[in-house]
């Protein structure tokens, strides 16, 4: 049995019945004080999510940890910067409008949020987290937004690149497993040319 304590409680409750399915746990709610009871992989994984709501993603953002490739991260802005006015720095991850913060949210795939104690968060794929994480420290270091955007991207890309999709293990149709035929007896047909 895990106990956790949350400051806001609105939306958990309002999704109390999602996340008790999703999540395969016994959920209890008494003020602040929320207890997760189930198997321990479950209260784990539950344990992920609350982590995340508390810190103050919503319930369905939150869910996606219950996805294997997904990951939450925190940055404390603090340690990430030598500035004094640290609400300059939050400002500056959110930008004018929040364009800062939906940039590079749709520039990785990543959501992210940003409290009031100097933490910003993000829940995304494994793949993209990592250059998402790099791209927003380099904001609260002090780099044009624009620099940050563009290594993100670069790093999508490059990721792109060396993505292999076809292991080979998926099943052929008639058509691609006659072309590898022929492609076969064309190369036997050059090698036995070769030999003589």
């Amino acid at each position: 049995m895990e106990t956790i304590y949350i400051k806001k409680t609105r939306d958990l409750k309002e999704n109390l019945r999602i996340l008790k399915e999703k999540l395969n746990v016994n959920i209890k709610v008494e003020g602040r004080k929320i207890t997760i009871e189930g198997e321990a992989i479950d209260e784990y994984n539950a344990q992920q999510v609350f982590e995340a709501i508390q810190f103050g993603f919503t319930v369905k953002q939150s869910l996606q940890l219950t996805e294997p490739d997904m990951h939450f991260v925190k940055i404390n802005i603090k340690k990430a910067t030598r500035r004094k006015n640290l609400e300059d720095v939050r400002s500056r991850v959110i930008g004018k409008e929040g364009k800062t913060k939906r940039t590079l949210e749709n520039i990785s795939g990543c959501e992210i949020v940003v409290n009031d104690n100097n933490e910003v968060g993000l829940i995304g794929p494994s793949e993209s987290i990592e250059s998402a994480e790099t791209g927003l420290k380099n904001v609260i270091k002090g780099s044009k937004q624009s620099n940050a955007y563009a290594y993100v991207e670069r790093m999508n890309s490059e990721r792109k690149k060396h993505k292999t999709t076809d292991l080979g293990l998926k099943e052929k149709s008639k058509d691609e497993e006659s072309d590898d035929i022929d492609k076969d007896l064309e190369d036997l047909d050059d090698f036995d040319e070769d030999k003589e």
